[in-house]
């Protein structure tokens, strides 16, 4: 793999390459947004939350812990919260073991709904996404993303 570093410019074919990236992934997760709000009523930074939640041990976890793995900003997330709450997919306590913490708790009913959108979230992205792509370009496009993330950790 050939690395050109202090290179200046895109090239014409580069720039096309990215805007059809950034095009695609838009498209993407607008179509994925809205089948999975169809199928379930959740959006996608509901499912994000409650994917989080079902993950983390003891389905809690502090606001500000959440915050950091789903790389929201605080306010974001709180926000989120809020409505999610309003809805009772969430709740929200004071935290046992440091009394100025809060932690959000994965309600009954956030469970339920998470469970009952998991199925047709993953088939709309077998439709959307996986079927397009062959097995030798899912090869293809790990290592891309692998080389993306190592060059962005850097």
């Amino acid at each position: 793999m050939d690395v050109v570093v202090g290179r200046r410019r895109l090239s014409v074919g580069e720039l096309g390459v990215w805007r059809g990236l950034v095009d695609t992934t838009d498209e993407l997760r607008r179509r994925l947004s809205v089948q999975l709000a169809e199928d379930s009523g959740l959006s996608p930074a509901d499912y994000r939350v409650l994917l989080a939640l079902s993950e983390a041990e003891g389905k809690r976890s502090r606001s500000s812990r959440l915050a950091e793995q789903m790389e929201w900003e605080r306010s974001r997330l709180s926000h989120q919260l809020g409505r999610m709450e309003k809805r009772g997919l969430i709740r929200r306590e004071d935290c046992a073991t440091d009394s100025r913490g809060a932690e959000v708790v994965l309600s009954e009913e956030g469970a339920d709904a998470f469970r009952r959108a998991t199925a047709p979230h993953a088939k709309a992205i077998k439709k959307h996404f996986a079927d397009a792509l062959t097995p030798a370009q899912f090869d293809a496009l790990e290592d891309i993303l692998q080389s993306l993330e190592r060059h962005l950790r850097r």
